[in-house]
């Protein structure tokens, strides 16, 4: 029996060791598997901190985008305001240049129909110096002396069309234009070109004669005037005008790509003029034609 309980005893030790060994390994395994999940949320605090961090990083970056933005949209304000501004300045000094220019153009008509005005009439009660008192009287028969520009070869000067004022002239066919009496403003813009072609205001008269066939719808004519300007007129404070009734007589002869080249030149050269601002809004509405 001792025998027999001793066994069963050395038994029970052995079962209990073993039980105790398998609990240890399980509670290793345990730690272990703790550790390891110690370890791993270590490493996401790490990345979440370096996510942070980044996360901040992309914030301050946006804020600098932020005030670079605004600054630009304020810079861009004031260009804007700028660029409107322009326009205006442009058109109060053309307005003063405008002013001088009819100043000068008065003068200038003036000196004209001086010069175009017919020498006065000699009295012919008046005694010719030739035969003053004391002096030999001159040989009635006797060839008279040519006049030096004759005898040079060289043709007299074209006498004006009209005796009228070179202001009158132009006055009266402004007159008729504003009437929409075309035919008679295209006869006196006419009138006023050939009898004071060196008036400033001769490109102003083909312009206008251009702007009369263009209101009658004589469209072609309208063209040929406005090309007549600017090759006679290239200095002509009426270019840009001329360009922009061209394009838009083009336009209405349904010769659109003629029509828009026209306006784009006119865009490119004169790109602060009023009729630049013009000729962009006739491209757009010729583009949703299309």
């Amino acid at each position: 029996m001792k025998k027999a309980l001793g066994a069963a005893l050395v038994l029970i030790l052995a079962g209990s060791a073993a039980g105790q060994d398998r609990e240890k390994k399980t509670y290793e395994l345990l730690y272990e598997d703790v550790q390891l999940l110690k370890q791993q949320v270590q490493r996401l605090d790490k990345k979440l901190d370096g996510t942070v961090e980044d996360l901040r990083r992309i914030k301050d970056q946006l804020g600098d985008l932020q005030t670079l933005f605004k600054s630009l949209q304020t810079e861009q304000a004031k260009t804007s305001d700028g660029v409107r501004a322009v326009p205006a300045q442009y058109q109060a000094l053309t307005e003063r240049l405008g002013q001088i220019e009819t100043l000068l153009i008065r003068m200038a008509e003036d000196v004209a129909a001086l010069k175009s005005a017919p020498p006065a009439a000699a009295d012919p009660e008046a005694q010719p110096p030739d035969e003053a008192p004391g002096k030999k009287p001159r040989d009635k028969e006797a060839p008279a002396k040519a006049k030096p520009d004759a005898a040079a070869g060289e043709p007299a000067a074209k006498p004006p069309v009209t005796n009228l004022s070179p202001m009158s002239v132009y006055d009266t066919a402004q007159a008729d234009y504003s009437k929409s009496s075309y035919d008679l403003a295209i006869d006196g813009f006419t009138m006023y070109r050939e009898s004071f072609p060196t008036s400033p205001q001769a490109d102003n008269a083909l312009y206008m004669i251009g702007e009369c066939y263009y209101s009658q719808k004589k469209l072609q004519k309208s063209i040929d005037a406005m090309d007549d300007l600017i090759m006679t007129y290239p200095l002509s404070d009426k270019i840009e005008a001329a360009y922009l009734k061209k394009g838009y007589a083009l336009a209405e002869l349904k010769k659109k790509d003629e029509a828009v080249g026209v306006l784009k030149y006119l865009i490119s050269r004169y790109p602060i003029a009023e009729e630049a601002r013009q000729a962009q809004e006739k491209l757009r509405e010729l583009q949703e034609r299309s």
